[in-house]
């Protein structure tokens, strides 16, 4: 993975989506004391982004172009 670092920079920007979209959920069930629909759409997207994020990685391992350890 070191030779691809459009691949390493994927990953950590992937990572910190999934971290900002907890971070909203977090906001907004506090925010709407669980009266909106917020924190489920925060939560689906970021259960979304981490299947894609781990689709990725599989594809990306199977072709070899990246090496888990």
């Amino acid at each position: 993975m070191a030779d691809q670092p459009f691949i390493k920079y994927f990953v950590i920007l992937m990572l910190l989506a999934i971290v900002v979209s907890l971070a909203t959920a977090f906001r907004s069930l506090f925010r709407d004391k669980g009266d909106g629909t917020g924190t489920v759409k925060a939560l689906t997207i970021r259960v979304g982004l981490s299947v894609v994020l781990f689709i990725v990685l599989m594809v990306l391992a199977s072709l070899g172009i990246i090496k888990p350890h």
